[in-house]
């Protein structure tokens, strides 16, 4: 399934796409207004979320928000392809030894297609197409050989990045965690339709022009690795996001990066893709 919130008539609701068509699930029993809680209850409520056929809108006639707004967690990884890894080498930025992990404060989030805001304050606003996990089951100490038991699904993230506030501090967090600097969707597409999640091609366009291309077969630490890291440490739990990387071509690298007025578009292979147009914030 394709699992999504969407707005009709200044009510945002959950549902599911099919074909072009919306099918509105509001009216499920079981089926609330947190995606993260019906994550928490999909396995009992597959069946007849499966076979629900409407209230159905067109695709076209709907706007769609960030398929989770409440997630627990929201994690990400740093320099976790090669290439990007080496291109951050030379901007001075040392290639750590082991996963590393920072925070994207769950506030940042916001929908596929919305804007992402230009602080004032930031001099150096840059863009990262990478493919967002969704932890489906609660889970601790979980093997790489079982962690895709433990996934949801998967969506489209930009882990839209202030450099120069990410580089004040030896910690991401700050620079990472602006309002709407974190865009993603369009929607949770769970796993049981991806056939393989490390074998997806992730393009990012600015204006058209691609910026970034790479298979999700490039990471250093696949996405079975980190779970198996992560849960080493923690709990996760139903809702929880986890950002697995982006691949070179970063604006940082290449002397482009973000200014208002750019149209950001990131594309992943099976998932969809999300737009946001950067606006200066008033």
């Amino acid at each position: 399934m394709k699992l999504l919130r969407f707005t009709e008539g200044g009510t945002t609701r959950i549902g599911k796409l099919v074909g072009d068509d919306v099918i509105d699930l509001s009216g499920v029993a079981g089926v609330g207004a947190s995606m993260r809680q019906l994550l928490t209850d999909l396995p009992a409520l597959r069946e007849v979320l499966e076979a629900a056929r409407g209230p159905a809108y067109r695709l076209d006639k709907v706007r769609l928000a960030a398929p989770i707004d409440d997630p627990q967690k929201y994690l990400a990884i740093g320099l976790n392809y090669k290439a990007h890894a080496e291109e951050a080498r030379a901007a001075g930025v040392p290639i750590p030894s082991s996963q590393l992990w920072f925070n994207k404060q769950v506030s940042c989030i916001t929908g596929p297609y919305d804007p992402i805001e230009y602080p004032r304050v930031v001099e150096k606003l840059d863009y990262e197409i990478e493919m967002g996990v969704v932890i489906g089951k609660r889970c601790r100490n979980v093997k790489a050989s079982d962690a895709r038991s433990v996934i949801a699904g998967y969506f489209v993230t930009n882990d839209v990045s202030a450099r120069d506030w990410q580089n004040r501090s030896p910690t991401f967090t700050l620079g990472k965690s602006f309002d709407t600097h974190g865009p993603i969707g369009p929607w949770i597409t769970t796993d049981d339709e991806v056939d393989d999640p490390l074998a997806l091609e992730m393009v990012l366009k600015v204006n058209g022009e691609t910026r970034q291309q790479k298979s999700t077969g490039d990471m250093i630490y696949d996405i079975y690795a980190q779970i198996e890291y992560l849960s080493t440490v923690m709990t996760l739990e139903p809702g929880d996001i986890l950002a697995t990387g982006t691949p070179e071509g970063v604006g940082m690298a290449l002397g482009k990066l973000l200014k208002a007025g750019d149209v950001v578009r990131a594309e992943i292979e099976a998932l969809g893709f999300i737009e946001n147009e950067v606006v200066a914030a008033g």
